[in-house]
């Protein structure tokens, strides 16, 4: 199957109400999991990386390894480029081959995200490269102001003027959410997800999906967000999966057979991830 444009599987979830999850990955075999967690489900998904993860090995390499998982999985498979901060690094993503990119200029002013985001889209639409922005800022969940102080939430009116003035295909929100580890149990603003959902018509994105109460994260999928963005989880799978084999003894020096070994548990969570995002099992 010929990878999947992130927003035609993000537009598809928009229309029929159901969650697409978008992990995030650092190497071919955490890639290879979260696809075959979708196959075994039979949903499309989206593989996801960090823009930071350049400093131990090059983008490119990843980006085109997991456009060729993408291109021959059996369901749809979207591939994105996480979290670029400047033009320079969302360009530079497409330039490395990411069909879809996301430009987060969310810590600058209002017209200054607008201007640096509609730059973006004005190179990525020449090369059919799909665009993400972020308005309001999520911050880390290890500081409890970014989680609690509504100045950081997205403004509904903010919202509708961003995505007319930038032309971009979906839209990160701040409600509440936060990346990494939080200190408190997030409480997200429901509220205004739903106010937002009725006033802009591009696909929705919540990052900071890990560790969200599952309720939380079903009514944000009721209230019409699309793409949930997981990443803490995941790696901690991982370390667990690793940890637990280390201490058992289990591992004799074979770095291959240990990342073989964890799979099954890798491959579960993201299933598990799946059925609460889609629990209808939506395909395209």
């Amino acid at each position: 199957m010929p990878k999947a444009k992130v927003k035609d599987i993000l537009t598809y979830a928009t229309e029929n109400k159901f969650g697409v999850a978008a992990i995030n990955t650092l190497n071919i075999e955490t890639v290879k999991y979260v696809i075959e967690a979708a196959e075994r489900e039979r949903v499309p998904i989206i593989v996801q990386f960090y823009p930071g993860f350049s400093d131990y090995t090059d983008l490119k390499y990843l980006a085109f390894a997991a456009c060729d998982m993408a291109e021959k999985a059996s369901i749809p498979v979207g591939v994105h480029l996480d979290h670029s901060v400047t033009y320079e690094i969302a360009v530079g993503g497409i330039r490395d081959g990411f069909p879809s990119v996301m430009i987060d200029g969310s810590t600058k002013p209002f017209q200054e995200n607008v201007e640096l985001t509609k730059n973006v889209v004005r190179v990525a639409k020449v090369f059919g490269i799909d665009v993400e922005a972020e308005l309001g800022h999520v911050g880390n969940g290890d500081n409890i102001d970014a989680i609690d102080n509504t100045n950081y939430y997205t403004k509904v009116e903010d919202a509708v003027r961003f995505v007319e003035q930038t032309g971009c295909d979906s839209l990160a929100i701040a409600v509440g959410n936060a990346h990494g580890p939080y200190v408190k149990t997030p409480n997200l603003d429901l509220e205004r997800i739903y106010a937002i959902r009725k006033k802009v018509n591009i696909p929705l994105v919540l990052h900071g999906c890990s560790d969200i109460p599952e309720e939380q994260i079903k009514e944000a999928v009721n209230l019409g967000m699309s793409k949930f963005n997981i990443a803490t989880e995941y790696f901690r799978t991982m370390y667990q999966s690793i940890e637990k084999r280390i201490n058992n003894q289990e591992f004799e020096g074979n770095g291959v057979k240990l990342m073989y070994d964890i799979r099954e548990e890798m491959i579960d969570f993201v299933i598990q991830k799946i059925r609460l995002l889609n629990p209808n099992k939506y395909s395209m």
